[in-house]
């Protein structure tokens, strides 16, 4: 995901953790807890999340399934029978968040950095990672710059998928729901996922509608919460449909402020990522009938496997809140590195070096909360996209989806080397 500098707190003192239920560093020396190898010293994993600012929400989600997916392995005797400990860090602006990378590597000596949601920050982190020869798994940030990948061939860092991936999905989708479109008017942040989801939304929705015309596109700044100005351009446009690619606060704000004046009983809605935060889409500013995407990982998935049913059942006992889609991304990052490190180890179960843990990921599945999850051999991550149309039949105060739409991405992200808009041009529909 996509995110400009941002303002941000002065950093937290940095700790560490030795995650697990009943197994801190002290329980470990004193026998409590699961027996792990005699001498086995922790496995530091360094974590870089996001937790001031706008993304907090996202950041925080992605954290606590780490710290879940850290306490299960150690309960189960830690990674080839050290226990895991996270070592936790700020995501904030590129130079910070460098440093704090930097120091993880150098300073702390882990053995793998974990995290990064915003591509400003990532872009910085992915020739840095190459360079102190440590593996960096990003949560949700790339290195592409707008839809062009800057490192198409890194040794130590892993991407996350494509930043237009879920623009693309909801551009399959529209005319699947949405008959007789003619006009469609956007608004996204002015940054660079906010333009490379309109762009390739146009570019796909031109595909299927080749008559479809774009009559309105707004990027109000990142961080401005009054968007009453723009609701009012929206409804002058006299579009037929609304597409909108907010994930963050800043959707539920836009939905609350369109419901005020009746914004979608004239026209259709496409949110491409506003399920990042759908908990807060309450019923009574939501209408039905939109359709919403969720990125990777849809939490009432009534085809969701027993891992994510008790993912979700555990994550709301502990945090009163649903979980959202980073922490697929994030439990994806972490169990990956565990099991390429155990595959790395081989027969003789000796800890890899971290080029042959590099190696192990490199086209590596495990299943994941969302269900079987892929590097692809060009570290760039493989998985499937949720969205679908909200409705209010349900037992939550806040909108779902039915019909549940997935959509892999070996459709709708480009292949390796490919070039978006060529790639798109060369559908066959």
């Amino acid at each position: 995901m996509t995110l400009l500098d941002q303002d941000h707190q002065p950093s937290r003192r940095q700790f560490l953790t030795l995650v697990g239920a009943g197994v801190g560093a002290a329980a470990a020396r004193l026998g409590a807890g699961p027996a792990f190898a005699q001498g086995g010293a922790p496995v530091k994993i360094g974590v870089l999340a996001i937790r001031a600012g706008i993304a907090a929400p996202v950041g925080a989600a992605g954290l606590r399934a780490t710290e879940w997916w850290a306490e299960r392995v150690n309960k189960a005797g830690g990674i080839l029978g050290r226990p895991v400990q996270l070592v936790v860090e700020e995501e904030s602006n590129p130079k910070d968040t460098v440093e704090r990378y930097r120091k993880l590597v150098l300073q702390d000596q882990v053995e793998v950095v974990l995290g990064g949601i915003s591509t400003g920050v990532t872009l910085a982190l992915g020739p840095v990672a190459e360079d102190l020869g440590t593996p960096w798994l990003s949560w949700d940030g790339t290195t592409q710059k707008g839809v062009e990948e800057t490192m198409p061939n890194p040794k130590w860092a892993f991407k996350s998928v494509d930043n237009e991936v879920e623009a693309i999905v909801a551009g399959i989708l529209t005319p699947k729901y949405f008959k007789g479109i003619k006009t469609v008017a956007g608004i996204g942040n002015d940054y660079s996922y906010g333009h490379d989801c309109w762009e390739s939304y146009q570019a796909v929705l031109k595909r299927y509608l080749p008559d479809v015309k774009f009559v309105l596109e707004l990027f109000p700044k990142l961080g401005v919460t009054d968007f009453t100005s723009h609701i009012a351009a929206i409804q002058q446009s006299k579009a037929d449909l609304l597409m909108c690619s907010f994930w963050s606060g800043d959707a539920t704000i836009i939905m609350k402020q369109a419901a005020a004046v009746g914004l979608f009983k004239t026209m259709k809605g496409v949110f491409t990522t506003a399920g990042g935060v759908h908990d807060s889409l309450k019923k009574e500013f939501t209408p039905e009938g939109l359709l919403l995407g969720y990125n990777t990982m849809y939490f009432d998935d009534p085809k969701g496997s027993a891992l994510l049913k008790q993912f979700v059942r555990e994550y709301k006992a502990k945090h009163n809140e649903y979980p959202p889609y980073e922490c697929d991304h994030a439990y994806f990052n972490a169990e990956s590195y565990k099991a390429a490190v155990e595959k790395a180890a081989g027969a003789a179960k000796r800890w890899p070096e971290k080029a042959q843990v590099v190696k192990a990921l490199e086209g590596i599945e495990i299943e994941s909360l969302s269900g079987r999850r892929s590097w692809r051999e060009d570290h760039v991550q493989m998985c499937s996209f949720y969205q679908g149309m909200t409705t209010h039949k349900n037992s939550y105060d806040f909108v779902t989806i039915s019909p549940v739409e997935v959509v892999s991405t070996r459709q709708a992200m480009k292949p390796a080397g490919a070039k978006l808009f060529d790639w798109i041009s060369g559908w066959k529909i």
